[in-house]
């Protein structure tokens, strides 16, 4: 407004800046120093943030003078008309796509909200859900004002049952009629939990929030635990299998890293010296053995040394697999050791 010349910022006498937490992160800061750069430093600032990380405080220092703080309530703290359960599921993203779909249809559900981490997600659970019949809709930063706007009409006026969305509609997202919150991934942020959550079970009404959670988010899930001082009760579905464990090792406890191809048994086995390795003797004795005991002359028959030296190397050649030809051409009377003797590895 002020860029196209619609209003006067001299005579501002009270700034409210709100959500400055979630203004942070997506990346709205930069716009409000500017409003804040043409407004009178005489003037009072309120400062609104359900959460206040060393950044948020280090913007109130350069945005406020000789402020007050004001706590309302302990921080993350979930309403008690919602009821949390959680839901383990295996299988990857494919697997918790379908536990949310048996979720939803178990649940009898009207009207949700359905949180994902990231956008991509987003747009990807939203085509799920359409492509097996659910009524929904998609929510987040990147859609233009207008549609973001329509599609929040359509889901308060409940022509949409299910709203698939980001964390921007975490915050400031006040919409009474939302019976359940589905956490289709564990937000990274504990805090945020409780911003999901909190979309309802608004006015005194009951709530139902479910979180589905993989086995490579116990981590995640830990930190929730954590920050509600109690873990989350647990359901189970048919057909869906779960897992157990806490919030500890993904791996397992005790576990062993699979061997990979070049480990520490490959390494001792080839580590012997080569003198150590036993080659069979070349045939040429033998068979001049075998016709001298029939009672034929063999001294015409027996080669010279030369020739049975490269005899034993071809025969060498040929016990480890390799062609005599190829290998003369390309390493001549050279054989190296591991075309001998190959490894055997298990």
């Amino acid at each position: 407004l002020f860029e196209r010349g619609r209003i006067l910022l001299a005579d501002v006498k009270i700034l409210v800046i709100d959500e400055a937490d979630r203004m942070l992160d997506m990346g709205f800061i930069p716009d409000v120093e500017r409003i804040v750069g043409r407004l009178p430093k005489i003037r009072q600032t309120l400062f609104f943030s359900a959460t206040m990380p060393p950044e948020i405080r280090r913007l109130a220092d350069a945005f406020l003078m000789n402020p007050k703080e004001i706590a309302v309530d302990p921080p993350a703290t979930p309403a008690e008309t919602v009821t949390q359960t959680l839901l383990r599921v295996t299988g990857e993203q494919k697997g918790k796509r379908a536990a949310l779909r048996a979720l939803i249809r178990r649940e009898a559900v009207k009207s949700a909200l359905i949180f994902c981490n990231r956008k991509r997600d987003v747009d990807i659970v939203f085509r799920s859900l359409k492509r097996h019949g659910f009524s929904a809709a998609v929510l987040h930063g990147d859609l233009p004002q207008p549609t973001r706007i329509s599609t929040l009409e359509s889901f308060k006026a409940g022509e949409v049952e299910l709203l698939v969305c980001s964390d921007v509609a975490a915050r400031g997202l006040d919409i009474p009629v939302v019976s359940h919150v589905f956490n289709f991934d564990v937000p990274i942020h504990a805090e945020d939990y409780v911003h999901r959550i909190g979309r309802t079970g608004r006015a005194g009404r009951a709530g139902q929030a479910f979180t589905l959670a993989l086995p490579e988010e116990s981590k995640a899930l830990a930190g929730v635990h954590a920050m509600l001082g109690h873990p989350i009760a647990e359901t189970a579905l048919e057909n869906v299998e779960g897992w157990s464990g806490g919030g500890g090792d993904v791996h397992g406890k005790g576990r062993r890293p699979r061997r990979t191809r070049g480990g520490r048994g490959k390494r001792e086995e080839t580590a012997k010296p080569n003198h150590a390795r036993k080659t069979e003797p070349a045939p040429a004795k033998k068979t001049a053995q075998k016709k001298s005991a029939a009672g034929k002359d063999t001294t015409k028959k027996t080669a010279p040394a030369k020739k049975a030296g490269a005899q034993s190397r071809k025969d060498t050649r040929k016990h480890s697999g390799t062609e005599g030809g190829k290998a003369d051409k390309s390493f001549g009377e050279h054989v190296p050791a591991f075309m001998r003797n190959p490894v055997k590895v298990a």
